[in-house]
């Protein structure tokens, strides 16, 4: 198949959103796959989903993604149903309260990436302004980024995509994204660089047990807001945290970089001024018919 049609469908937000489709094609040159995307935007009610939804299907992918928080309530409830209906390879990118449903997503047939360190956010009315918003979700941006989440998940699009190209079963993700992820698939060739990624990821993971008390258990406005202020203060530090790690690789000139070639080929370079070349890795792991 020559070209591959990725439908990408945005139910609501988490960290993993705004950038998703740029992770696939960071060039905007790849000639192998054409990506669609439709979203219901902060809204996340089955009306929304009724109504934006078939435009996903007018583009005739031949592989979905999903990504939304918390896909068991009821506007992403309805998107797995409609995308284990369709019969076509189909992929839900969530937080950590995916965790729940593992086994409903296996029965209905959907591969799932499960991010536990992409935390709710503060959303309390007396402290969550949009500039507010701006800030939380571009240090967790900057946490997912740095410490490896969005590598792991674009590269099992990128064996998706290369199965369907070749004709192959595609065969779907059952991954679970947490600290032992970063510290075992992570790029990071400096011990004390991982080290920091892995202390960014789990400050992340923590932020969601201190945003889930202060948004649905906690009564009083006096207790929740200095709980939410703190999960925001958090996050800044591991953005920081992730930042110092990535340095580290820099000033040791290790930083890794794969990127995809015009064709959808991924590339691998580690060192700054040398050319990039073709990741031999990913295709021993996931070779050709």
């Amino acid at each position: 198949m020559e070209q591959i049609k990725i439908g990408v469908f945005k139910c609501g937000n988490i960290g993993m959103s705004p950038l998703f489709e740029l992770l696939l094609d960071e060039l905007a040159d790849r000639r192998d796959i054409r990506i669609r995307t439709v979203t219901t935007g902060s809204k996340m009610t089955a009306e929304d989903v009724d109504e934006t939804l078939p435009k996903i299907f007018e583009f005739d992918p031949n592989l979905l993604v999903s990504i939304s928080p918390n896909p068991s309530i009821s506007g992403p409830a309805k998107v797995r149903e409609k995308f284990s209906a369709s019969g076509l390879p189909s992929v839900i990118v969530s937080d950590a309260p995916a965790k729940r449903i593992k086994a409903e997503l296996e029965k209905q047939g959907i591969g799932y990436v499960i991010v536990t360190g992409d935390p709710l956010i503060g959303a309390r009315r007396e402290f969550l302004d949009p500039i507010e918003m701006a800030v939380f979700n571009s240090n967790i941006i900057k946490v997912l980024a740095i410490t490896g989440v969005y590598r792991i998940v674009h590269q099992e699009l990128d064996k998706l995509i290369h199965a369907i190209k070749m004709e192959m079963q595609p065969v779907l993700p059952k991954l679970i994204i947490d600290v032992k992820s970063i510290r075992d698939n992570s790029d990071f060739k400096n011990p004390y660089a991982k080290a920091k990624a892995m202390s960014a990821y789990e400050l992340a993971e923590k932020i969601a047990e201190i945003n889930i008390q202060a948004c649905f258990v906690e009564k009083d406005r006096d207790r929740y807001i200095p709980l939410v202020a703190c999960a925001h203060e958090i996050a800044q530090v591991a953005a920081k945290l992730a930042e110092e790690a990535r340095e580290i690789e820099k000033y040791n000139d290790t930083l890794v970089r794969k990127g995809h070639s015009k064709n959808g080929k991924p590339k691998v370079k580690t060192k700054l001024m040398l050319p990039p070349t073709l990741d031999e890795e990913f295709y021993r792991k996931f070779p050709t018919k």
